[in-house]
């Protein structure tokens, strides 16, 4: 019989694969350290209202969080985001609405009217020498960084990427791989001839309509649905276990060590603790001002953007149709930041000021949150799912837990028949 699956952490992708064993048959246990599962998909109540403490989206590409929604019974409760657009609150101080056409920040025409309006004609045209250069260039780049700066040049990294990768995955545009950016970038690339026409035939492959949504009352429903339907299907979930250190083939929890198929889903705890930090600030405010939503959904910081510290600002009212129904007049808006500000709700209203167009009225309540983010996870024995390992997002998470998933079921499956032919 095979041994128990033994999961240390509770996050999302902990859930999706103890999920798909236990349904499976497989005996599975997860330990979680903390009172509740979902890692840092958790609500924060601010305001009297239950938000996200994290995640707010997911990426609909590939259907593969929408299709876990609807097994789950979430199917009905997908929601998609106002379209307005976000907008770029510039290096100079101006704000512009972001670009409609690209990805990442990577324009499909360099030469579009809202690039231009962006990033200024100089660096628009030297955007547009990608089409004329050989396919080649940028063969090699390791970054996405690296990949944009050769073929489009700084202006598109600085004005628009460089935005766009750090609001989306909390790092520079050099720190982030082309395959985690987009698995298939380079290939179109190649393909194609020119990152502009990858990008355009990226987005014309994408499905219509939004390419986010959400689920109505907050993502943390995500994670209290699958803890159910674990359980359900035989799953063990504790809470308030702390895994004191992971070995092949064994835990060790609060001081006992138990044998079992291995799959972490945390930080490994002989490592030295996590250096990237991000810390978000959720402000309720009653500012009658925010009513038409000057900025749109939120805005997008570049770097050296004189007087704010934040990387970005999501208007949380106006971008979901539920919160702003939930808050009832009043205006919620979430603010990013890397590291831990001092005197991080002050700083947070002085930025919501200044990236809002106006002083804030007046802050009904506030909250923040400090994160750390781990490095990918290194190849080794021991399967890993969460975020180390898939990278950022719910959709990277969870189809790379399915599949986790799948080659523990395949291999409980082989290991009969092998055992057979080695007798």
């Amino acid at each position: 019989m095979p041994s128990d699956v033994l999961v240390a952490g509770g996050g999302v992708g902990a859930l999706v694969l103890a999920r798909r064993l236990a349904a499976a048959g497989r005996r599975v246990r997860v330990f979680e350290a903390s009172d509740r599962v979902g890692g840092q998909v958790v609500p924060l109540r601010v305001g009297g209202v239950d938000l996200d403490a994290a995640a707010e989206s997911f990426a609909t590409r590939g259907d593969v969080v929408a299709g876990l929604l609807d097994e789950l019974g979430l199917a009905a409760d997908v929601v998609t985001p106002n379209p307005a657009p976000a907008w770029l609150h510039r290096a100079d101080g101006s704000a512009v609405p972001l670009p409609a056409a690209g990805l990442l920040g990577i324009p499909a025409d360099p030469l579009a009217a809202d690039v231009v309006r962006v990033i200024g004609r100089r660096a628009a045209l030297r955007a547009r020498l990608d089409g004329m250069l050989p396919a080649s260039v940028g063969a090699d780049a390791e970054t996405l960084g690296d990949l944009v700066r050769a073929r489009m040049g700084d202006g598109v990294v600085d004005g628009l990427v460089g935005p766009v990768v750090r609001g989306v995955h909390s790092r520079e545009p050099d720190q982030v791989p082309v395959a985690i950016a987009h698995p298939t970038l380079l290939e179109r690339v190649r393909e194609h001839g020119s990152l502009a026409a990858a990008v355009a035939d990226l987005r014309a492959a994408a499905p219509a309509g939004s390419q986010v949504a959400g689920i109505r009352g907050g993502m943390h429903r995500l994670p209290q649905a699958l803890a159910g339907d674990a359980v359900r299907h035989g799953a063990d979930i504790v809470t308030g276990a702390h895994v004191d250190a992971i070995e092949p083939g064994a835990l060790v929890v609060d001081g006992r060590r138990i044998a079992g198929d291995v799959v972490r889903a945390m930080p490994d705890p002989a490592a030295p603790p996590a250096d990237r930090v991000l810390t978000l600030v959720t402000l309720v405010l009653d500012a009658p001002g925010l009513d038409r939503a000057p900025r749109g959904t939120g805005l997008l910081v570049a770097a050296g953007a004189p007087g704010v510290r934040a990387r970005a600002l999501t208007h949380i009212t106006a971008k979901w149709a539920w919160a702003a129904e939930a808050f009832d007049g009043r205006h919620a808006v979430r603010l990013s930041y890397d590291g831990e500000p001092d005197d991080v709700i002050a700083t947070a209203t002085r930025d919501a000021g200044v990236l809002l167009g106006g002083p804030v009225v007046e802050v009904e309540d506030a909250r923040s949150v400090t994160w750390r983010r781990g490095e990918r996870a290194p190849e080794g024995p021991t399967p890993v799912v969460g975020e180390t390992a898939a990278g950022t997002g719910l959709a990277a998470v969870v189809g790379h837990a399915e599949r986790v998933a799948a080659q523990l079921l395949e291999t409980t499956q082989t290991r009969p028949a092998a055992a057979g032919q080695g007798g």
